[in-house]
């Protein structure tokens, strides 16, 4: 499955600054069994009603699971949890 998980930061964070260190921390997920993917992508409009970064993970659904308890996830949330004003998770095949 894709698991997308879809950030508008709070004004004001330079949101491509992060875009390193966030790919380094979901590449950690490469480690849990089951997931076979990550991309980060970063939108290329600057218009205030789009959100800044997409994460894509590929996946079987059994991983969702561990990834949700996950250091990586954890870490994620710990240290970026702050500059996120929405967030929007959506889950296919």
């Amino acid at each position: 499955m894709k698991h997308y998980i879809i950030v508008k930061f709070t004004e004001g964070t330079d949101f491509r600054a992060l875009s390193g260190p966030v790919r380094r921390i979901f590449e950690e997920t490469l480690s849990i069994p089951g997931v076979r993917g990550v991309d980060v992508r970063l939108s290329n409009s600057e218009r205030p009603n789009r959100y800044d970064m997409m994460i894509v993970m590929d996946m079987d659904k059994e991983a969702l699971s561990a990834y949700d308890v996950s250091a990586p996830h954890l870490r994620w949330k710990s240290e970026y949890g702050d500059l996120v004003a929405k967030k929007t998770i959506f889950d296919c095949d």
